[in-house]
């Protein structure tokens, strides 16, 4: 199925609900960014007809609804291919193919450069020879230069499609990006090449084309994977609803069907053991929700009648008839996914300052290269002369030691951590975690260690309530059984949902839940609690903590050594998250915070001029590790965290934490460094190259010496220890 072009008859492809409305699926490429999914949603909100939109940046799926049935999707195909994003009827298999044809051409065109400038250098090496004293003729020079020319070329031109292609796209919008320098380059290279060996000239650079193009691919190919993984994370955290929901009819049967079927108003079923699969309210049973994935809240949540519940919650007990709020594609969970999306791809700023510097960089050493060939053919030296010291110009500032100045501190960094057991996921990951001035952690699973413990009770009382726990799923239970060990089931047991459970232990009846349900009064409200008692005898309390890490306080101190403030947000109730910030130093904390709230808190603290390290685990602290301006999780996070941090520590070790930040700081000042020794180089070597000074191979020499300093500046963060 081709992705340029689109249908404009698309009625067929507009789906009824029962309904007036209509609802349209379509296939948008080209967007990559979050300025892109506002454009999109904007033009297809703007389509006559159109109630909503909502663009899905992972999948590349737009949903469109009609408020009637008079809706053409065609209008908004059209609008979109003005802005130059392409659409036709969603197709999943589409989406994923044109993706991995892309990854496939960038393999194959750097696969082609590898074997061209390996294959190259048979050749050129006996021409470098021949320039210190070595014995190589003229004629047999001649012959290495066009055995040369045979495996470069082509290769070089193969392989530099990629950049062809966007240097023109680029240049058709009248805009400059790096691709239109390294194409030029790349050809002049080429072309002053054959110029030199027709004319017999003594040099020639086919094989510096064909490398520059294999160190170039390499990069782009990178680029292109982890912008893919990049995108996993909102994948992992779509997938955690559920495929199928149970529907109710109106005769009260039970039906299987796709959760993306679910529209607002659906009754449906959940029985304990499965998650919830759009956000619904409770009309009636009762129950408990662990909803520790996407709140982080430790303790189980009460579902009764008239109680929101959200799409991911694992329903713990009973069986609960729920009434749907939103479809698949409105749940929390999607909404995180995006909030995801937008944070992550947010950081493009980067990307835009370099192209900034494209923008600067291409006409001013194009210029200067053609005011330098045109000055010298007018001042007497000839046509030759005056290409040769234009070549040179671009040669010489071609900008390889000003890009390699932060990628090879970020190298040599990544190392250093790595072995400290923290994985950089992207280079510019360490240029944020450089500025930032503020820290919040999350609590459970990063500060504590993510499960209840029971610290109130000797072996021999949790024994005694042992058998009813290893009857219940509960995660208070499964604690008690741990603290207890193996040991018998009580017999005839009988789960209240939301409450707790009953059974026979030896013969006596026995209850283990809430304190109301075995009829007494907490002393302590906020605590996460068990009771136990038989019929008429004494209860017994079991109280859980999710315990700190032993170095939580020594790393929370070490970050407040180097200036930086620390606060904690949670999903946990105010209790646990009190006692843990005052146990670890933290003067500020806030609790009871859901996903939207803690993201809501970091666009705050950004909007008061903070930069934000964000330290989480959960599936509630995803949106917000994509958010924030800079992120680290655990190696024990979920997957949609890993995915969406950008730095994640194997260890349990929190000390790592601090050690990451004076690394990226000292990274910071060595490619400054760089930055420095770039932008002098060039100021001496332009002009050098416009008098005549150098020649092409000797601007060649220099550009790869220039890219040679700031590697050995870069490596001297492996000598030294971080500071402050």
């Amino acid at each position: 199925m081709s992705l340029a072009l689109a249908p404009r008859d698309l009625s067929a492809f507009v789906t009824h609900d029962g309904s007036d409305e209509g609802r349209v699926e379509l296939l948008v490429t080209g967007a990559r960014c979050a300025g892109c999914m506002g454009k999109i949603e904007r033009a297809a909100a703007a389509a006559p007809g159109v109630s909503a939109a909502r663009f899905n940046l992972t999948t590349g799926k737009l949903s469109v609804r009609f408020s009637g049935r008079d809706g053409d999707p065609g209008v908004i195909v059209s609008a979109l291919e003005k802005l130059g994003y392409p659409a036709i009827p969603f197709d999943p298999g589409a989406a994923a193919a044109s993706h991995e044809r892309e990854g496939r051409t960038l393999a194959l065109a750097l696969g082609v450069a590898a074997f061209g400038a390996g294959n190259t250098m048979m050749f050129s090496v006996p021409i470098w020879a021949g320039f210190f004293d070595q014995e190589l003729t003229p004629a047999a020079r001649e012959l290495m230069y066009w055995f040369t020319a045979a495996i470069a070329t082509p290769c070089a031109l193969y392989a530099g499609m990629p950049f062809f292609r966007s240097a023109w796209a680029s240049l058709r919008r009248g805009q400059a990006n790096m691709d239109v320098p390294i194409s030029i380059g790349v050809l002049l290279t080429l072309a002053v090449s054959f110029s030199e060996v027709i004319q017999g000239g003594p040099h020639a650079y086919f094989d510096a084309a064909v490398t520059l193009v294999f160190l170039l691919l390499i990069g782009r190919y990178l680029d292109h994977k982890l912008r893919a993984r990049a995108r996993s994370a909102a994948r992992d955290l779509l997938a955690l609803q559920v495929p199928v929901a149970v529907r109710l009819d109106i005769a009260g049967g039970e039906r299987a069907v796709p959760v993306a079927d679910i529209e607002v108003g659906d009754a449906l079923v959940v029985a304990p053991g499965d998650r919830i699969p759009v956000d619904a309210t409770v009309e009636s049973g009762l129950s408990e929700l662990d909803n520790a994935l996407i709140t982080g809240e430790t303790a189980a949540a009460e579902a009764r009648p008239g109680v929101v519940v959200h799409a991911g919650a694992l329903n713990l007990s009973g069986r609960l008839v729920l009434r749907a709020r939103a479809r698949s594609e409105d749940s929390a969970v999607a909404a995180i996914a995006r909030l995801m999306e937008a944070g992550a791809q947010s950081r493009s700023a980067y990307v835009q300052l370099a192209d900034k510097a494209a923008a600067l960089y291409v006409p001013v050493v194009h210029s200067l290269a053609l005011l330098t060939f045109v000055g010298g053919w007018a001042l007497g030296l000839g046509p030759r002369e005056a290409l040769l010291r234009a070549a040179a110009v671009l040669i010489v500032t071609c900008p390889c030691a000003l890009g390699l100045a932060v990628p090879a501190v970020q190298v040599v960094a990544s190392g250093r951590l790595f072995r400290k057991g923290v994985l950089v996921k992207t280079g510019a990951a360490l240029e944020r975690l450089a500025e930032v001035d503020h820290v919040v952690f999350d609590k459970t699973g990063v500060l504590t260690e993510g499960r209840p413990r029971l610290v109130n009770a000797s072996p021999a009382m949790a024994a005694m309530a042992a058998p009813l726990a290893r009857a219940s799923r509960h995660p208070l239970a499964r604690a008690l059984v741990a603290a207890a060990g193996d040991g018998p089931v009580a017999g005839d047991v009988v789960e209240a949902a939301g409450l707790g459970v009953e059974g026979l232990i030896d013969g006596r009846r026995a209850r283990l839940g809430r304190a109301v349900y075995l009829g007494v009064e907490s002393p302590q409200a906020g605590d996460t609690e068990l009771w136990f008692g038989f019929d008429g005898d004494t209860r017994i309390r079991f109280v859980f903590e999710d315990q700190l890490r032993p170095d939580a306080a020594q790393a929370v101190a070490a970050l407040q050594g180097l200036g930086l403030s620390v606060e904690i947000l949670s999903g946990d109730v105010d209790g646990p998250v009190r006692r843990a910030a005052a146990a670890v130093g933290v003067d500020h904390y806030r609790a009871g915070l859901t996903p939207f709230e803690k993201v809501a808190v970091l666009d705050d603290l950004k909007a008061s001029g903070r930069r934000v390290l964000m330290v989480g685990d959960g599936l509630n602290d995803a949106a917000a590790l994509a958010r924030a301006h800079a992120s680290m999780a655990p190696g024990s996070a979920v997957d949609a965290s890993q995915n969406a941090a950008d730095l994640v520590f194997s260890s349990g070790d929190l000390a790592v934490i601090p050690f990451s930040v004076r690394i990226a700081r000292a990274a910071r000042k060595r490619a400054l460094e760089n930055f420095a020794f770039s932008a002098l180089y060039n100021v001496v070597a332009a002009p050098a190259a416009i008098f005549g000074l150098i020649n092409p191979l000797i601007a060649a020499i220099a550009m790869s010496g220039s890219s040679l300093v700031v590697t050995l500046n870069a490596l001297r963060m492996n000598l030294t220890a971080p500071r402050s």
